[in-house]
């Protein structure tokens, strides 16, 4: 599994929010600013995000998004699944799959066993775990 520039700047941008979220709304641009990511490309991400029901927005002069939930109610693997799509290794491992050998195979275990420690990892570090992580590193999201 290789996780896209969209799963790795959806969580840029949800831990941005969140270290912020006692400003109220914050605009994309701003985030794009403090992150130096590209506005346009930050805009299709919160677009999949709020779909998702994982941030809210407002419009207006003060307008922008704020996350839904405290921080600690966030997964990182919630976070990836919504960017991403399935996070197995193989496609023969996703519930639409059509694979025919899935009964014979005994490569599957290996792959399986692969899904598991990954959902392990990702549904057991929230997003106020990061922020904290963050806080201690410094200078991210603290530019502006």
């Amino acid at each position: 599994m290789k996780v896209s520039t969209k799963g790795r700047y959806a969580l840029r941008l949800m831990i941005d929010l969140a270290m912020h979220r006692d400003d109220g709304y914050i605009s994309i641009k701003t985030v794009s600013q403090r992150q130096d990511i590209s506005e346009k490309y930050l805009e299709q991400i919160i677009k999949m995000l709020s779909k998702a029901k994982l941030v809210e927005s407002t419009r207006g002069a003060q307008g922008g998004y704020r996350l839904v939930k405290d921080p600690s109610q966030y997964t990182v693997g919630e976070i990836l699944r919504v960017t991403e799509g399935s996070l197995a290794p193989v496609e023969c491992l996703n519930d639409d799959s059509t694979c025919e050998n899935c009964q014979n195979c005994v490569t599957i275990e290996i792959w399986q066993n692969v899904l598991d420690a990954i959902n392990e990892v990702v549904d057991n570090i929230t997003l106020d775990y990061l922020v904290k992580k963050q806080k201690n590193k410094g200078t991210c999201c603290n530019k502006g």
